[in-house]
């Protein structure tokens, strides 16, 4: 009878154990890909091509986020909001970022280098897109004389 009793005893202890899964590598990972997320998301912000932008003593501060970037690099390449277009898309693509946005503001990032020409027609390919408001990004600085 005694012999009986020991075997429960045995039953009863394997039914006690319980597996429980550490949480503690698991957010971890979690916050390591956090960490990563927000770096590589306000890199994203920047206009995503290497400009010089010209140089001013005054800076009229709005926030970016209401405002669509549009780039244009000394070669003459277009990004709009930091990613590159090619030319017969920049409408299309100033169109649908401003309706994104939910905005008629645009701001053009132009390398000092870059042709003037090429700055006016995309102002007025942003025109016709819907743009309204336009703006020329500058550095703040001493201006060069």
């Amino acid at each position: 009878m005694s012999l009986g009793k020991l075997g429960n005893n045995e039953q009863d202890s394997d039914e006690d154990i319980v597996a429980e899964i550490n949480m503690t590598p698991l957010i971890d990972i979690m916050l390591v890909l956090l960490i990563i997320f927000m770096v590589s998301s306000t890199a994203a912000l920047e206009s995503g091509m290497d400009i010089e932008l010209p140089k001013t003593t005054l800076t009229n501060e709005k926030k970016e986020s209401e405002i669509l970037v549009i780039s244009l690099s000394k070669e003459g390449q277009v990004a709009v909001q930091g990613k590159k277009v090619k030319y017969e898309d920049i409408k299309r693509s100033i169109a649908s970022n401003l309706i994104e946005l939910k905005t008629d503001s645009v701001i053009l990032e132009g390398d000092t280098s870059a042709n003037l020409g090429k700055a006016v027609e995309i102002m007025d390919l942003a025109k016709l897109a819907g743009a309204k408001n336009f703006s020329i990004a500058a550095d703040e600085g001493k201006i060069k004389q």
